[in-house]
């Protein structure tokens, strides 16, 4: 996901005491630990600007010497593709280039990173100090009305899709949509999940309907994940956000939800802002269509989203915000079915203040250990409890 707005911060005299008194212990566990990221928005982003992210590249929040430094040893890129790009029909296309963007960095830096297709070969792959590439697909829209692409792309490496992103689309309905197409699943998606449990992708809800998800945990027989998403108990009425019911349903199916770091899903102003942003542009794109069809000059967009995050500035968070939503999450479905998925280079550097890229992950770890949870448990957040339910939807697969 990427939103528009955009602030630069720097580490608060407030939050470092708390992270330094932990810090040796806390990078000793991040290096030791597989920390499993499953949304990094790397491929658009080289999409948009070429960077050799096997070097230091300050101006993303992933690269190889960052994602070293805070112990990254898995990094689901995120192939991402819009609704715009659907409605073109380019986004197989985009999809594709993605995937070879990655497999670019991979063959430019063969000692640095290297692709990651079975949670089988984690430890072989990771000799070295290699950070290992995932694939994860945020959006149905490049398998088009194709069932036989997903096959296609599973065989390039894709390990999860998210089967809708900000608008339905021909499998599912958004929760950001303002009004559902299917109600849920469309006949398609049903057929979509039947077909991802076959191959062994794992089912991403994030960004679905609650409708939708209910809809795929019954068409489901395997766990399913949501790749990066809050807890709406922190931003009622938002709808992006996984709400309580649906949370523990999907860890009463063995799922994990990772839990995002972006400003956006995490602060109740910023989410609702987001949410009435959708709503004050489909105002607009309403009014617009009315003056054209009355001869006179549409509005500039640019200017209606240039007014609108000049009214609705981006709150500064803490990573407190992020430990609060870990700790919500863990008491009510359980340290099995908690991991994260930080929207890191997808959220336009709306970030808590201490996660700011790949190199903070220890700060998470400080955080989390200060609240009293045990290395053990901490694994599990990091990492471990996505690759149980990768291992659990690729040995069901294989067992077909």
């Amino acid at each position: 996901m990427r939103l528009p707005f955009v602030f630069g911060l720097t580490l608060s005299i407030a939050a470092a005491p708390a992270l330094a008194a932990s810090s040796d212990a806390a990078h000793k566990l991040a290096q030791d630990a597989i920390i499993v990221d499953t949304h990094i928005d790397a491929p658009g982003e080289l999409m948009s600007h070429w960077d050799d992210l096997g070097e230091a590249t300050p101006k993303k929040e992933f690269d190889y010497p960052r994602a070293r430094q805070g112990g990254l040893k898995i990094g689901f890129m995120s192939i991402y593709t819009s609704p715009d790009e659907d409605d073109a029909g380019t986004a197989w296309q985009i999809a594709n280039a993605q995937i070879d963007a990655v497999e670019a960095m991979v063959g430019r830096h063969p000692d640095k990173f290297a692709k990651l297709t079975s949670p089988a070969d984690v430890a072989r792959l990771r000799s070295g100090g290699k950070v290992l590439l995932a694939l994860g697909m945020e959006n149905g829209a490049p398998i088009g009305a194709d069932l036989s692409q997903l096959a296609a792309f599973h065989k390039r490496g894709v390990r999860y899709i998210t089967l809708a992103h900000s608008a339905n689309n021909r499998i599912s309905d958004s929760s950001y949509a303002l009004q559902k197409k299917w109600g849920g699943l469309s006949p398609f998606g049903e057929k979509v999940v039947a077909e991802m449990n076959r191959l062994g992708i794992m089912v991403d809800v994030s960004h679905l309907s609650d409708d939708s998800i209910r809809d795929v945990l019954a068409a489901t027989d395997v766990p399913v994940i949501a790749s990066h998403s809050g807890m709406r108990h922190f931003t009622p009425g938002f709808e992006r956000n996984i709400s309580d019911e649906l949370a523990k349903a999907v860890a009463a199916e063995g799922g994990v939800v990772q839990l995002v770091f972006g400003t956006g899903f995490i602060d109740a102003k910023a989410a609702s802002d987001l949410q009435a942003s959708f709503q004050a542009e489909a105002d607009f794109d309403r009014e617009n269509a009315a003056l054209v069809a009355a001869g006179k000059p549409a509005r500039s967009k640019d200017d209606f989203e240039k007014a609108w995050k000049d009214a609705h500035p981006m709150p500064v968070t803490h990573i407190e915000a992020v430990l609060d939503q870990i700790d919500y999450a863990v008491k009510l479905i359980g340290i099995d079915h908690v991991g994260i998925g930080s929207d890191f280079d997808g959220v336009s550097g709306n970030l808590p203040v201490e996660l700011k890229s790949v190199a903070d992950y220890p700060n998470l770890v400080a955080g989390l250990q200060a609240r009293g949870h045990s290395d053990a448990d901490i694994r599990k957040i990091l990492g471990g409890n996505l690759l149980r339910v990768w291992t659990a939807v690729e040995k069901a697969a294989t067992a077909r």
